[in-house]
This record gives structure tokens, sequence and C-alpha cells, in this order.
């Protein structure tokens, strides 16, 4: 089982479990089926309604649409797309920065050659050899496809002892609106400032609390840990 450890904007690091070349292609797979089901559905319907002109609409409706899905998916759903979330999988930078277009696009631009091309073999072999499970697309990307999901959410469950809390009253209820990931780095945060009481530790643990207070729009109490602690209190009791 290999594992990458991610160091985020924020200092804080978290360790991730890499895909195995199995996810991967599954994923991939069930992408291919939501888009062959989807787009004959699709084209039935455009035939059905358009009759003569039916060509000639697919061509400016369904070849976009297949062509560019894998690209705006992981784009505008945070790494996914439907093949990703249904095996609980997901692009992320190696460096801890956001993904940004340019970098699901050039991994979208080396599909032609990673697995198209090649019928997947280059893409395989890359997964296979590669330390980081990377294939050339992700390596000019510089990302990875890391497993997310169930495991980290019932880590985070177990930390909280969600069965304790049921008549839990939240106490910050706009942290809502954060996601799972940014959760994360809060209880990872915690972890190693207790573990590891230093000014680095400690220095990541401000940023944090100073970035928190910004987004949720609130001030932070002199209590930070305690703080913190709530906050994912009130998360997972909101989002459970």
């Amino acid at each position: 089982m290999n594992k990458i450890e991610i160091t985020t904007t924020q200092n804080v690091t978290i360790e991730y479990e890499l895909s195995n070349l199995i996810y991967r292609a599954v994923a991939f797979l069930l992408d291919f089926i939501i888009l062959l089901i989807g787009a004959s559905i699709l084209s039935l319907i455009i035939k059905g309604i358009f009759g003569n002109v039916a060509d000639i609409l697919m061509y400016f409706t369904i070849i976009p649409i297949v062509f560019f899905y894998s690209l705006a998916l992981e784009h505008f759903n945070n790494g996914q797309s439907i093949g990703k979330m249904a095996l609980k999988i997901r692009v992320i930078k190696v460096d801890g920065e956001k993904t940004q277009f340019l970098d699901y696009a050039m991994r979208w631009v080396f599909r032609l050659v990673d697995i198209y091309g090649s019928l997947g073999s280059i893409a395989g072999l890359g997964i296979l050899a590669s330390s980081k499970n990377q294939r050339l697309g992700d390596f000019l990307a510089n990302t990875v496809v890391v497993r997310i999901g169930k495991t980290e959410r019932l880590k985070l469950e177990n930390l909280l002892k969600l069965n304790k809390m049921d008549q839990y009253k939240t106490t910050y209820p706009q942290v809502i609106k954060m996601n799972e990931e940014s959760m994360l780095i809060v209880k990872e945060t915690i972890e190693r400032h207790q573990n590891n009481l230093n000014y680095a530790h400690q220095k990541a643990l401000e940023l944090l609390i100073n970035k928190l207070e910004i987004e949720l729009d609130l001030e932070a109490p002199k209590n930070k840990i305690q703080f913190l602690k709530t906050l994912l209190k009130d998360y997972v009791v909101l989002t459970r």
C-alpha cells in the first residue's frame, strides 16, 4: 500500500493512500460506460426531436461532451469524475497547492498518449513503475491520484466519538460550508501541535486559526485548540 505525505499551504502534512492501478482502471471504465450510455440516450432524444438535422446537432452536443468530459468534471468537481467519485479517489497536487485548470488540462492532454494512443499500456506501466503511482500526465502536471472519503471520515468520527454526541448542540453552524479536506487539515494540525509542541507547529496553528476566522467570519476564543476541536465536532454533527 503506497502512501504519500502532502504538505498543505498551511504547513500541515496529511498522509494519503495512493490509488493503485486497479482503482484507477475501474474508475476509467465506469466513466466510459457512463459516457456510452449517456451519449446513446442523448442521441436517441435528438434524433426523435430533430429528425433530419439530428446529425449536425449531435456534432455540436454529444462530441464536445464526450471529448471534454473528464477535463470539465475534474476541474469543476475538485479532481473527481463520476468514476473517481464512485471509487472514492481524487486528483491532488503533490506540493499541496490547489489544483488549477492547467494541471487538469495537462493530465487531460496526455490521456491521448497514456491511455487512448497506447490502449492504456503507457499509463499502466507508469503507475506500476512510479513510486507515486503517476502516469505521464500526472508526472508532468505534478499531480497524484489518492484515495479519500470513507476511511478518512471514519478516522474523524472515531476521534470525536460520535456515538456520544447525539444531543450535541453546534456552536459554529457556519462550519458547514467547509469541506472534508479542510477539516482533516484541522484534525492534523491539532494532533501535530499536541505531539510536537515547537515553533513550526505553533506557527501552523496560528496561520490556520487566522484563515478559519476569515473563512467563517468569526473571532476565535483564547483557547485555540478547544476552538478547533469544537469546529470539528460541529462539522461532523452537521454533515453525518
